[in-house]
């Protein structure tokens, strides 16, 4: 999701030359990043339904909650297979390459501002989590304009893997056989937001060093 994608447009970008089919919209990757980005609106609708209540009994509110739940992990699940999939066929796309990463960012975005409007995540782990996004698109339009590619440090995958766990966790809200999700969900918010300014660090050290190589050798 997130960091995976950018990786692999950061090296798409420094890599060889495009193929001739760059502009090819309909491909099964791509209908796989706009599902995904259908499903946005299920999400973001079930956590403002739980938010506005309407008189919903209990058991009404759960079960919207676990339909955000399920549906953000319907679209994780889509995020992991396009990439797979454009991978292995070695499909790499203007439309892709732009759209990909701008679904990963709605999603967790979107996510993550809901959740905080419930006050299932504080405001101030939301403003790390945010900014550290705006905060790596910048960096990684730096790097591509200057033909560099750096590489997702593990900092980042463990950010990307709490965050995927801890956001479905906190919509479901629940405590199915006494498996307290909402404590769980909490703990990997607050890991994921850990993990992100670290992660942040070690991408901007990696990039001033490459810049750094980069005009040392020029």
């Amino acid at each position: 999701m997130t960091d995976k994608n950018d990786q692999e447009n950061s090296e798409q970008i420094a890599g060889p030359a495009m193929r001739e089919d760059e502009w090819e919209i309909d491909n099964l990757p791509n209908r796989l990043t706009m599902f995904r980005m259908l499903l946005i609106p299920v999400i973001i609708s079930s956590m403002i339904l739980q938010k506005a209540n309407w008189g919903l009994n209990e058991v009404v509110l759960l079960r919207v909650g676990y339909l955000g739940a399920w549906t953000f992990v319907l679209a994780s699940i889509t995020d992991f297979f396009d990439g797979y999939i454009a991978r292995k066929r070695g499909i790499v796309t203007v439309f892709g390459s732009f759209l990909d990463p701008i679904a990963d960012k709605f999603l967790v975005v979107s996510s993550l501002i809901v959740l905080g409007e419930l006050e299932r995540i504080p405001s101030l782990v939301v403003l790390i989590l945010v900014l550290r996004e705006m905060y790596i698109t910048s960096l990684r339009l730096l790097a591509s304009e200057r033909g560099l590619a750096v590489p997702v440090g593990k900092l980042g995958k463990w950010k990307t893997a709490t965050q995927m766990v801890g956001i479905p966790l906190l919509m479901a809200n629940d405590h199915p056989w006494g498996i307290p999700m909402p404590l769980l969900g909490t703990i990997g918010i607050y890991l994921a937001s850990i993990f992100s300014v670290y992660s942040a660090l070690e991408y901007s050290a990696g990039l001033i060093k490459k810049i750094k190589a980069k005009k040392h050798n020029g």
